[in-house]
């Protein structure tokens, strides 16, 4: 059974810091191209930044700078650290993770507000 399960999300101010975390069980991590979509209330679902296998990654223009996207082979795990939020990135967080075919995980609420 294929899970992806995100977690490290919550409340934080503008100008800090968050990582969130996605641990994947079920598919062969290590092929696998890994991101991270957000959906904020009453807008559409949007890329925020990919990793493939070699490490190469891929970042959405407004978060390029300040957020981070890394994986850990070892842990079936990927990672979105995210420093500088703004309260537009507040958003539900969707892990991804592609190959053959795609999943998603169930998401995380980051609320970024004062």
């Amino acid at each position: 059974q294929v899970q992806l399960v995100e977690s490290g999300g919550g409340l934080v101010q503008p100008g800090e810091s968050l990582r969130l975390s996605c641990a994947t069980s079920g598919i062969n991590f290590s092929v696998y191209t890994m991101g991270w979509y957000r959906q904020a209330p009453g807008k559409q679902r949007e890329f925020v930044a990919s990793i493939i296998s070699d490490r190469r990654t891929n970042y959405q223009d407004s978060v390029k700078g300040r957020f981070t996207i890394s994986r850990d082979n070892a842990k079936n795990t990927v990672y979105l650290h995210m420093t500088s939020l703004k309260p537009d990135d507040t958003a539900v967080y969707y892990c991804y993770a592609g190959w053959n075919t795609a999943y998603w995980g169930q998401g995380t609420q980051v609320t970024v507000s004062s």
